[in-house]
């Protein structure tokens, strides 16, 4: 059965969420198709608005969200209607070279890089008044109906809360694991964490959870300093404070630099500054934040050869099908907190209110 629901439709770039009503095609082998029950907005959202993340229009965004299954594809066994689900903007195919890897956790069927903005068969499953409307990056919540590819979500425990743990979809688990999965922060260490919306505090609880001794948090918004502080950051710094370099700034707070830093904003600008701040010999900086298209970064070379690490972390390192349960199971279990990372909760109508939130730093 095709279902005609509400869904945000952004028609080009740079203009208002629609709201309009699109048809949704039933799942086909080895798709779900999911009524999502909230999802929350992330500024990766916004980069495809911007159009610093490349994607077709029109299209429905949204990948930070949980659901209930509403009906299962042909030869789909692990999922019935009925399940509560988070949808996975990193699949998890279980066959590809990233996959069988320890180490690796971007499955070569994610949609990020190609950015075809299509289910895996190369269709859509939405239309809306007549035209075709393209998927994003294999979830596309913002919609009250979505179908996804059985390997692009994960059935989570029936008793969790829909309205928070949809954070673990992407914002709480980017943030998360790229301290303690990707960084492998060590108990003791100084970590810098640059940007401090919902991804860089979900770092900061990285952080401190792996024992980080001192956590820098670095925003040019000082309204974001209590929340952080509260979160487990010991020093907050704006860089607008100073004169001087903000890498400089942080290298005369902890004598050497730190250990681990974070770039959590998307500015190629931050990029080469976290990378600055580390320690000059066995620092690591870790870029977290999407790098916005069509710009490249020049840096002197001296910074790496002299032994930095410099990294990347999609989905904060996990193999998302195996690891967002677990996540979901240690919210359950009160492992980490949720609540401060969300500032407002509105009506799915409302979404273009949420981003006006979510660009003025609220």
């Amino acid at each position: 059965q095709v279902i005609k629901c509400k869904a945000a439709v952004m028609w080009e770039a740079n203009k208002p969420f629609s709201i309009e009503e699109v048809e949704v095609a039933p799942p086909k082998a080895h798709e779900v198709r999911i009524k999502i029950m909230a999802t929350g907005i992330c500024r990766s959202d916004d980069h495809v608005v911007t159009g610093a993340l490349v994607m077709p229009f029109p299209i429905i965004l949204g990948h930070e969200a949980a659901g209930v299954v509403e009906s299962v594809g042909q030869g789909v066994t692990s999922f019935k209607p009925g399940d509560k689900v988070i949808p996975l903007f990193v699949p998890q195919c279980g066959e590809c070279k990233s996959c069988l890897n320890t180490k690796g956790n971007l499955c070569s069927k994610n949609d990020i890089a190609a950015a075809a903005g299509l289910m895996p068969d190369g269709t859509t499953r939405f239309t809306c008044k007549g035209k075709v409307i393209h998927h994003f990056i294999g979830t596309s919540t913002f919609t009250e109906y979505t179908v996804v590819h059985e390997f692009s979500v994960a059935k989570i425990d029936d008793a969790a809360p829909l309205e928070k743990v949809c954070l673990i979809g992407c914002g709480f688990s980017t943030g998360y694991g790229a301290a303690v999965q990707t960084a492998k922060v060590e108990p003791g260490s100084t970590c810098a964490v640059f940007g401090l919306g919902g991804v860089g505090l979900s770092v900061v609880m990285g952080c401190k959870a792996a024992g980080a001794s001192r956590i820098i948090a670095v925003d040019i918004n000082s309204d974001k300093f209590a929340k952080a502080k509260e979160l487990g950051a010991t020093d907050c710094v704006n860089p607008k404070d100073f004169k001087k370099p903000i890498h400089e700034v942080l290298i005369e707070m902890t004598g050497h630099g730190v250990d681990y830093s974070f770039e959590v904003i998307g500015r190629t600008e931050t990029m080469t500054a976290a990378l600055a701040c580390c320690q000059y010999n066995y620092g690591v900086s870790v870029i977290v934040g999407v790098p916005p298209a069509a710009q490249k970064i020049t840096f002197d070379p001296m910074l790496l050869f002299t032994g930095r690490t410099w990294k990347g972390s999609v989905f904060g390192g996990w193999k998302s099908k195996d690891s967002v349960p677990r996540l979901v199971a240690d919210y359950m279990k009160k492992k980490f907190v949720l609540d401060p990372l969300i500032t407002h909760t509105l009506p799915f109508t409302k979404i273009n209110e949420g981003f006006d939130l979510l660009r003025t730093g609220k």
